[in-house]
């Protein structure tokens, strides 16, 4: 089940849903895609079978509590790890063989490689539409991301990162899609949560960002 053509199934897109919301009920995710509760459930049933989620009550007011679905942490295997347990070590090694100074390199590099491609992908003129095509290029990368209005300009959530546990060594991860923002979207930029410290999502703010000229 793993790739992209998962994800363009039902079942695939109420993975990428939870995974974004965190928890959910059958009848929000009907909303969410126009189905039957029923619809669903039916989709929930086989997810939870194949130990993709798990079923919990919770209770949202003086009702009787409403049945919600979350990922296990093996819904995890359907989005791209990227090797992040193996790219630590590598850098790791680096730092004891040359220095901190070489990571910075590395990073560097990373970073301009990065906004070149970014560069290439968003080429919009107006910012909310260049925010919409570099959160479609942090999708196809295997990011779960939306953006939203915010007061004065936009919020990119991210709700996964292949590369949140080194992030947490190595904090010039987090760098990279700094300068992609900076670089494609501009305006003031400020990171207001992060996976990597514990928080539920990457969240960036982004303010004053203005239309190119044609």
């Amino acid at each position: 089940m793993q790739g992209d053509r998962f994800f363009k199934t039902t079942r695939g897109r109420i993975v990428a849903e939870l995974r974004r919301r965190g928890t959910a009920s059958a009848a929000d995710l009907a909303r969410a895609f126009g189905l039957s509760p029923n619809a669903v459930r039916q989709q929930l049933v086989v997810l939870e079978r194949d130990g993709l989620v798990i079923e919990h009550a919770v209770r949202r007011g003086p009702t009787k509590p409403t049945l919600e679905f979350s990922l296990t942490r093996d819904a995890d295997a359907l989005f791209p790890q990227r090797y992040d347990r193996l790219l630590g070590s590598v850098l790791r090694e680096v730092r004891a063989r040359f220095g901190e100074s070489a990571i910075g390199e590395i990073f560097e590099g990373i970073s301009k490689r990065a906004v070149s491609r970014a560069k290439r992908a968003v080429t919009a003129q107006g910012a909310e539409e260049r925010v919409a095509q570099l959160t479609e290029l942090l999708r196809r990368d295997g990011v779960v991301a939306e953006y939203s209005l915010i007061d004065g300009g936009f919020a990119l959530h991210e709700h996964n990162c292949p590369y949140s546990e080194v992030a947490k060594e190595h904090p010039q991860m987090c760098h990279v899609v700094h300068h992609m923002i900076d670089e494609t979207i501009g305006g003031e930029l400020r990171q207001t949560e992060s996976l990597a410290t514990g928080g539920k999502e990457c969240r960036f703010e982004i303010t004053g960002a203005a239309a190119k000229s044609a």
